[in-house]
């Protein structure tokens, strides 16, 4: 077994990219896949480092046809073993009402009011 590492570098341009390293034997060759809803996306590149033993830099080129309103979800994973070693999230469109991001503004909206009305009644009372 490999022990095997994905670090994302940035995503650039619609190009996500990251620098893939192991733990592995002179043999090992990454063979990696881009999924977006289970599905297997062309674009996904590797390349070993020259300077590096061990080491590959990946890069994909995010297809502008799976761009669509809402959040949208891509893993990238080692064929072989199946297992994720990342995994980044667009956002797209209209925010959503059930967005956690929009629940966190909301929570800090009321926290703010519920601030202000307990000062008010502390004044008050005094």
């Amino acid at each position: 077994m490999n022990n095997v590492t994905l670090t994302k570098t940035r995503i650039q341009a619609g190009t996500y990219e990251a620098v893939l390293t192991a733990d592995a034997d002179g043999n090992y060759h990454p063979d990696l896949l881009a999924l977006h809803l289970e599905r297997e996306l062309d674009g996904l590149t590797v390349t070993a480092d020259e300077s590096l033993t061990n080491t590959w830099h990946v890069r994909f080129e995010i297809p502008r046809e799976v761009l669509t309103d809402g959040v949208q979800t891509f893993l990238i994973t080692e064929k072989s073993s199946d297992a994720t070693l990342d995994s980044f999230t667009i956002l797209t469109g209209e925010v959503l009402s059930d967005d956690i991001r929009a629940e966190m503004d909301l929570l800090r909206a009321e926290l703010d009011m519920l601030k202000k009305a307990f000062r008010r009644h502390c004044v008050e009372t005094n």
